[in-house]
């Protein structure tokens, strides 16, 4: 029986993988494209600024805490829980709505606007709580081998639940709420999907029972890429060695199995099991050159967001903003159903903003802070052209600066932006998009790419385009399933 894996990617799937496979007695090794780990979950360094290149937030930190106690390590990086989740500016508006995890600090900021909210909103919740605990373990959290495996988990499900697999997250939120403010704000959880809440199965609502209720948001002292560096410091206990600056481009074949993943200087890499942490979807058609992943069936998926990130340093500290930020308009439906496809400006735009040095003052030089700037926008699909990249960039600037009541222009001394064409070229990311496949309900749990290949008996899958799907702690989670499956084919070496 071989023991020897080899995992291409060191991105959080990946690299929890890892120890998983080493605590079972695997022998693991992996390449890595980049010139250090992390994948998105990375860092940029640049004149005295430290900023967190992709998530800046997460939740479910139980499932850091599974994975902690299945590998025997020793927690690497330490989580703080958030008071305010997150504040929301409506562009004309003076007003910031704080979001807390306490209903009443909560109902607070939308008394005025919204009748009854506290009663709205714990029905709200108490709903989606129970659908959580319904679908959690029957639906999201398990290995599927076919559609008839998902069909009879499906059938598991409360009847009354089924609409919400052909509903929206915004028709969700319009069974509850009334005003514009309260509907658009707590559809934002659509977002951390990729997606908007116009083209999001209303299932995924139960994120906000995640957020408020159930485990609340957390970020890791010392910034996001301290789970990385923890990590790693357990690989390297662990003699994993991790091969930077090699990307896979090609393999061979033998008896249904592969034999060797060659990499773009031409070097075999050989290993008894294989384990993919490149985009399950994308690297089937890249990689193995599946007809069912060609760019023109790739093309009829549905992507998440992609990404336009700022990274700025600036000159002076602004305390008066919170650490995490949604800055949104006065056209919500409009610009969520058309901003994916290019069919609007950005003249106006929505954008996401994260004060690192807010959380970690060490991320800024003395008297300055970071600033994160996320804007959603269309996919390379729909939006090839980013020459006009920097005109867009100086409209956010100036719209962030009108509504911080701020002259960026003239504090910014460190500056960084990625477009989509960065991010795909960074990291494999298909046509940029920043998050993998999207959630539509095609591509909902056992309907995303498998975790195990379709061809070749010895290659396995982790990460966001596979089960369960995207964000941290279901990366964390697919490890878990990749690690359960690879065990029960291949052995459990020892514990």
């Amino acid at each position: 029986m071989g023991d020897h894996v080899l995992i291409a990617g060191s991105g959080l799937g990946g690299l929890t993988a890892a120890l998983r496979l080493a605590k079972r007695g695997y022998k693991v090794e992996m390449v890595e494209k980049s010139n250090k780990p992390g994948g998105r979950l990375n860092q940029i360094k640049k004149d005295g600024f430290t900023f967190d290149m992709g998530p800046t937030f997460f939740s479910m930190t139980y499932e850091f805490d599974e994975f902690i106690k299945d590998t025997g390590i020793d927690k690497p990086f330490h989580f703080r829980e958030m008071d305010i989740l997150y504040a929301v500016d409506f562009r004309g508006s003076d007003r910031k709505f704080f979001i807390y995890k306490d209903l009443d600090k909560l109902a607070q900021q939308f008394e005025d606007i919204e009748p009854n909210f506290k009663e709205k909103m714990d029905r709200f919740l108490k709903s989606s709580g129970k659908f959580f605990n319904d679908v959690e373990y029957k639906v999201l959290k398990r290995n599927y081998n076919n559609i008839w495996d998902y069909l009879l988990a499906l059938a598991t499900v409360p009847p009354k639940y089924l609409p919400r697999l052909w509903q929206t997250v915004w028709d969700e939120m319009e069974k509850y709420f009334e005003s514009r403010e309260a509907k658009e704000i707590f559809s934002l959880v659509a977002f951390f999907l990729g997606a908007t809440p116009f083209d999001t199965p209303a299932i995924y609502s139960i994120l906000s029972y995640t957020e408020l209720v159930h485990d609340g948001y957390h970020n890791v002292e010392g910034g996001m890429y301290k789970i990385v560096e923890g990590l790693m410091k357990e690989i390297e206990k662990k003699n994993i060695t991790v091969h930077y600056n090699t990307e896979i481009v090609d393999y061979q074949e033998k008896n249904g199995k592969i034999e060797a993943l060659i990499d773009q200087n031409g070097k075999r890499w050989n290993a008894d099991i294989y384990l993919i942490n490149s985009d399950a979807a994308y690297f089937r058609g890249k990689v193995f050159k599946r007809v069912e992943f060609s760019e023109e069936k790739l093309d009829k998926m549905q992507w998440t967001l992609a990404p336009l990130t700022l990274y700025l340093g600036i000159d002076k500290k602004i305390d008066d903003v919170p650490l995490h930020n949604y800055f949104l308009g006065n056209n919500f439906e409009e610009y969520s159903k058309n901003v994916f496809k290019n069919s609007i400006t950005f003249e106006k735009p929505y954008y996401y903003v994260n004060v690192v040095s807010r959380s970690d003052p060490g991320s800024a030089p003395e008297g300055m802070d970071s600033i994160f700037v996320l804007c959603p926008v269309p996919d390379l699909r729909f939006k090839p052209d980013w020459s006009d990249r920097d005109e867009i960039v100086n409209t956010i600037l100036t719209d962030l600066s009108e509504r911080m009541h701020i002259d960026l222009h003239k504090h910014v001394v460190s500056q960084t932006v990625l477009t989509p064409k960065d991010w795909a070229k960074a990291f494999n990311l298909y046509k940029g998009s920043g998050l993998g496949l999207g959630h539509s309900l095609k591509q909902t749990a056992g309907l995303r790419p498998k975790n195990f290949d379709e061809k070749y008996k010895n290659v396995y899958y982790t990460g966001a385009s596979t089960i369960p799907g995207t964000g941290l702690p279901m990366a964390v989670i697919s490890s878990k399933l990749v690690v359960e499956r690879i065990t029960k084919n291949h052995g459990l070496l020892h514990n």
